[in-house]
């Protein structure tokens, strides 16, 4: 193994001392963010030191080995190069997952998200098409066995939705979905097309990571807080209340609203986890594009051109478009059998990060 690389994980093994010792002070206990965030970077650092001890067994194996390969007796030599060749395997096969797992960590991974869907070019099949996205998300939600409540829905007259906006809450949510930002374009035949020509449309999906109060300020005075009556179905309680919520972020402009809950204090909850996720999403956004990094997933304006991955229904395909990836299996994709792509999105990013980091070393 690399000295460079041995002594990061010499510097990860001490780290990962030091915090345990911390969390047993009493004083970090009684500071939860302090203790949380010591809890995060240890739950981050153990598997890199449970790599790392690895190593050092096997470095430790590979010398008995040697010594075996160089007896006098020629099974216990032949043995030992065996045990040589076996062991050195296994260490380069370590290495290759030190290096990802040294990797740098995106802070907001463990989080729960909210997503957001639009129907975008196309008209009524758009919006037909973000319903059909969002089935898509729900089933592979719950196959991951993740928990979904819905925050905001704009329902449109045709099927689908104009606007939809659910929380994912799970376990590494965002390190699954956070990729899926950007607009997905559907080719197939309308249900209403009499023709049987096939149309393109276009949905955008946002992926933002649920931010708590600690995550991102928001003043209290720069909020303005609107009620009204919800609308659509909901029975008695939905006529009469101004139960439904809408929150302007006066800096920035972003609005958020929710009408899901029959309870106002329950939407104006609902309402901050939005503005809360938006709000940290600009401050990103501009914080990305002031020191010039490109933004790989945008979502855009939903234009057709502007397509991150194309649904075509008369060839059973998924293409993914940023790395090329195309699968022949859109039938099980609807269903929600994403891990494929997604696998294939998380390994495109990480060989992108490994040679960003490799140039940085040369």
């Amino acid at each position: 193994m690399e000295q460079s690389l041995l002594k990061r994980l010499e510097i990860s093994a001490n780290r990962l001392d030091e915090i345990n010792k911390e969390l047993m002070d009493e004083n970090i206990m009684r500071d939860i963010k302090k203790f949380r965030d010591l809890n995060k970077e240890r739950a981050n650092l153990e598997p890199v030191v449970e790599a790392y001890q690895k190593y050092l067994k096997l470095d430790s194996d590979y010398k008995d080995a040697e010594v075996m390969s160089s007896d006098s007796d020629a099974e216990i030599s032949m043995f030992g190069k065996e045990e040589q060749k076996r062991i050195s395997s296994e260490i380069d096969q370590l290495i290759e997952d030190v290096k990802i797992l040294l990797l740098p960590k995106d802070p907001n991974d463990d989080k729960n998200i909210i997503l957001e869907i639009r129907g975008a070019a196309g008209g009524d099949e758009g919006n037909i098409f973000a319903g059909d996205l969002l089935r898509m998300y729900m089933k592979y939600a719950e196959h991951q066995g993740w928990k979904i409540q819905l925050l905001d829905e704009n329902v449109s007259e045709a099927g689908g939705y104009a606007f939809v906006s659910i929380m994912i809450k799970g376990e590494r949510v965002y390190s699954r979905l956070k990729f899926e930002s950007g607009a997905h374009r559907v080719q197939r035949v309308p249900k209403t097309e009499a023709s049987g020509r096939i149309h393109t449309s276009t949905a955008t999906v946002l992926v933002m990571p649920e931010m708590e109060d600690i995550e991102v300020d928001i003043r209290p005075e720069d909020i303005q807080v609107d009620t009204y009556r919800s609308q659509g179905a909901g029975g008695q309680n939905v006529n009469k209340t101004e139960s439904a919520v809408r929150m302007t972020h006066v800096p920035t402009g972003i609005v958020v609203s929710c009408q899901t809950e029959k309870s106002q204090i329950q939407n104006r909850e609902i309402c901050m986890q939005m503005l809360r996720a938006k709000v940290y999403q600009k401050f990103q956004e501009e914080q990305e594009e002031k020191f010039g990094n490109e933004r790989k997933l945008k979502v855009g304006t939903g234009e057709r051109s502007e397509k991150i991955r194309t649904y075509n229904y008369p060839q059973n395909r998924v293409t993914d478009h940023r790395i090329n990836f195309t699968v022949q299996k859109l039938d099980r994709v609807m269903e929600g059998e994403l891990d494929e792509i997604l696998d294939a999105l998380n390994h495109f990013d990480q060989e992108q990060k490994m040679l960003g980091e490799s140039n940085a070393n040369n």
